[in-house]
């Protein structure tokens, strides 16, 4: 049962934490095992925080199955710096590479990408308000881009890759902050992945980048030293103090992960709960989805009424009885559910129990 004086947050980010996680973090928030202090003012230096960071970087690539030819990289600076230190780092052969432009984080990241090369546009699916995946035609992919680049998952919008670009030689590039440890994926397919914490891996404050070892060392000459992967390669992400508390409730996550059964049990619990949603969505009078069938997010679930009036009394009806930040992103409106990793089946079932009585009095 969740704690009475908690709600249910759908937060699209920061979002709900796991209960268990936050209660040991509580418990060890003023001092850490043996160390006599906090997390919070533990040396990045010292041998306790060495084992918190050597402790989640196992952990990570256990979990994702990431191998040694990989860097695991903790770094500040949220997505939006991955937007800039990702051409800085890989645009290095040709200044080129393909974008495919899913949504808002996407666009923004191949608007960055301008300033340091050139961006080919291979696909927008602006034209649907971002309703789903755009085909992608193989023949537009530039032959010589230095790297292919997606948002594996549309947290404003609510779709998700089911099927991967293939690139061939040239490098892809992901945005997984909304979907990472959601469902399994083969990060060999990757050169570069990289995903803020504060969807699904913990609070605000650590970014990680998964980068393969080829494409470490050829920043460009005018990159800051703070964005040059190979800086932090070298230095075990420990060339500056890094996000030392947001790096140990990661870690928190992370084994958190691990005791529910991996990715592979993540993925069939957020299947579920998403089902449990979309099943009624599809067979509602009043509420309906915003997304092509085949490109719905397991993640981020968004949804509407057929006026604005009705979404207002929704929201604010929904408020009332512990279900909150369902409001949606101003530029699709209505509401979004977001169903991390954290959010329990309890929760899911609860709004859509929620929403079946609106239903009944609002027809």
């Amino acid at each position: 049962m969740m704690n009475p004086k908690r709600v249910w947050n759908f937060s699209a980010g920061p979002s709900m934490l796991p209960l268990e996680v936050l209660e040991q973090a509580q418990q060890e928030f003023v001092c850490y095992g043996s160390s006599g202090m906090s997390v919070m003012e533990m040396s990045h230096r010292s041998k306790d925080f060495a084992n918190i960071l050597e402790q989640a970087k196992n952990d990570l690539r256990d979990l994702m199955h990431i191998p040694e030819n990989y860097h695991i990289l903790f770094l500040q600076g949220g997505g939006s710096t991955q937007f800039a230190m990702i051409p800085l780092n890989l645009m290095y052969k040709n200044g080129c590479a393909d974008y495919v432009i899913t949504g808002q984080w996407a666009k923004k990241a191949a608007e960055e990408a301008k300033r340091y090369g050139t961006v080919n546009i291979v696909a927008s699916s602006a034209d649907t308000n971002f309703d789903r995946i755009p085909q992608l035609d193989e023949t537009k992919f530039s032959k010589n881009a230095d790297y292919f680049y997606i948002t594996l998952n549309n947290t404003i919008y609510g779709t998700r890759y089911t099927t991967l670009p293939n690139t061939g030689d040239i490098p892809l590039v992901g945005d997984m902050s909304s979907s990472i440890l959601s469902e399994e994926i083969d990060i060999t397919k990757f050169g570069l992945l990289f995903a803020g914490a504060q969807k699904n891996l913990g609070p605000a404050g650590v970014t990680v980048a998964i980068v393969r070892d080829d494409l470490l060392g050829h920043a460009k000459p005018y990159t800051p030293t703070m964005l040059d992967y190979a800086i932090h390669a070298k230095n075990d992400s420990l060339y500056n103090t890094p996000p030392t508390y947001s790096i140990y409730f990661l870690g928190k996550v992370l084994q958190w992960v691990k005791a529910q059964g991996g990715v592979k049990a993540m993925q069939q619990k957020n299947e579920e709960k998403a089902a449990l949603l979309y099943n009624f969505l599809d067979n509602s009078k009043l509420f309906y989805g915003t997304v092509v069938k085949e490109h719905r997010s397991l993640m981020n679930i968004p949804f509407i009424t057929p006026d604005d009036e009705t979404n207002a009394i929704f929201l604010k009806e929904a408020q009332q009885n512990g279900f909150v930040n369902l409001k949606g992103h101003r530029s699709v409106g209505g509401m979004r559910a977001s169903i991390y990793n954290a959010m329990p089946k309890e929760g899911v079932s609860d709004l859509v129990d929620f929403m079946r009585d609106f239903e009944t009095k609002h027809l």
